[in-house]
């Protein structure tokens, strides 16, 4: 059904749609982590070493890391963009440990903003052009610590959403938006 209206609705806005044909191939957009460089695909019970494969195929112009993800659901349970050449990352040991594979795997070295929660580390990074960068966070009263963290930066406008609900099914606020770069007379 997901995947279904999915299709629906980037069809709806002419956008290119790459099927996978492989049966065999699993790929959780929580696995998929685009910097604006690269990608880094998280391998979890829900991505496999396939479907990284087909994504690099299909974005020929970008690398394609894997990650190995042991103890959470995907990739961007700990980490996220929360900026152009910022990631940010959990505090556990599995998420520095992913950290580390990446920046590792890269060319590129990305500036890293560090928070206690790993769950807060999935957020929202846009760049609107009347606003400038935008950062949707995990709420104060979700995770205090974590979002002092995020208050610190400046050039940021910083809009903290609440999760609770919807992160008691694994909601992550990554997975409940779909970010399309499109002009803006759609």
């Amino acid at each position: 059904k997901q995947v279904e209206a999915m299709k629906r609705a980037l069809g709806s806005l002419n956008l290119n749609i790459v099927e996978m044909a492989d049966e065999n191939a699993t790929l959780d957009g929580g696995d998929v982590l685009f910097t604006g460089r690269e990608f880094f695909v998280g391998l979890s019970r829900r991505t496999n070493q396939r479907g990284a494969e087909i994504l690099a195929d299909t974005f020929k112009d970008y690398a394609v890391s894997t990650v190995p993800v042991h103890d959470s659901l995907h990739l961007k349970s700990f980490c996220s963009m929360a900026g152009p050449n910022l990631i940010a990352i959990g505090s556990s040991e599995a998420a520095q440990k992913a950290l580390k594979t990446m920046q590792q795997m890269s060319d590129h070295r990305y500036d890293k903003l560090t928070v206690p929660d790993d769950a807060a580390a999935n957020c929202i990074y846009l760049n609107i052009p009347s606003k400038g960068h935008v950062l949707l966070h995990r709420a104060p009263e979700e995770y205090p610590e974590s979002a002092k963290v995020f208050e610190k930066l400046k050039d940021h406008m910083l809009i903290p959403i609440a999760n609770t609900e919807l992160e008691k099914v694994d909601g992550s606020l990554t997975c409940c938006s779909v970010l399309i770069n499109k002009p803006s007379e759609l």
